[in-house]
């Protein structure tokens, strides 16, 4: 167990460093540019691990509950580091941008004010970030006692959407709303996001009302707490960017393009 942890304490950070490097050297990049772009890549990869992991997974259970594969506990282990060295990610990422902007406006902040800021900014990402290592971890690894493998891999798959949101916001740092690879890797934002973020939690349950013969309605009766607080707890949230998502579709295509102010907060404007 300890091994995996260690093993995604230095795989992400790793990456992200080699990442940079690699942009700075081979693009000539600044280090704020390389940076946002290497947190991004990274971002993605994990996006991949998780949706691979996911594939198996889900590909090996006939029984959603009583069904195991060693890769699921395995692959908890390996990624919890990651959401903890994303919040730094999207903190440098922030950090970065200040500096550009405090040099075109000749101005600049204390850390503490930098620090603030980006929680303002980012703080419902924070707290996703800290939810899923604080509460996720230990109710995938230790409360759920080995049962519902197959529910635990749909939910890796929450991160499908992640490669064309990482894409979306490469495109607009270097202005290319406007391009027809931006409309379509929107489309694929806006269906990859609905169907495995939104929709997920409503199959969770769905899933088991067919496994357990009961209607969806009795299945919050008899699921564990912890299922249904983390449910309750997420799916709002993702239903949350959602609306921010499909509301920045609407103003790229609307009359006005791209000319109304950015809302923050969201998915696609973090970091």
């Amino acid at each position: 167990m300890a091994g995996l942890v260690a093993a995604g304490c230095v795989f992400f950070p790793g990456l992200f460093v080699l990442s940079k490097q690699t942009l700075r050297h081979a693009t000539g990049w600044s280090e704020g540019d390389a940076t946002v772009v290497a947190a991004r890549l990274v971002s993605s990869a994990q996006a991949v691990l998780a949706c691979s992991a996911a594939c198996i997974i889900i590909s090996s259970c006939r029984d959603i509950v009583e069904d195991r594969h060693w890769l699921t506990d395995a692959y908890i282990l390996f990624a919890t580091p990651y959401f903890a060295y994303d919040i730094y990610a999207m903190f440098l990422c922030h950090w970065h941008k200040l500096q550009v902007k405090g040099h075109e406006e000749g101005g600049a902040r204390s850390t503490g004010a930098v620090v603030a800021g980006f929680l303002r900014r980012e703080m419902l990402m924070v707290l996703h970030h800290i939810f899923m290592v604080t509460f996720c971890f230990p109710a995938s690894v230790l409360w759920r006692q080995g049962k519902g493998d197959y529910f635990q891999g749909l939910l890796f798959l929450a991160e499908l959407s992640t490669p064309s949101v990482s894409l979306a916001k490469v495109l607009i740092q270097y202005k290319k709303q406007h391009t027809l690879l931006h409309k379509l890797n929107g489309a694929v934002v806006l269906l990859s996001f609905f169907g495995c973020r939104v929709l997920l939690f409503p199959y969770l349950y769905f899933a088991y009302s067919r496994y357990a013969s009961i209607p969806v309605y009795a299945v919050p009766l008899v699921a564990p707490w912890q299922c249904n607080l983390g449910a309750a707890l997420l799916w709002p949230l993702q239903l949350h960017w959602f609306t921010l998502i499909c509301r920045r579709a609407l103003r790229q295509t609307g009359p006005a393009g791209s000319s109304s102010p950015r809302r923050k907060g969201g998915p696609v404007d973090q970091r």
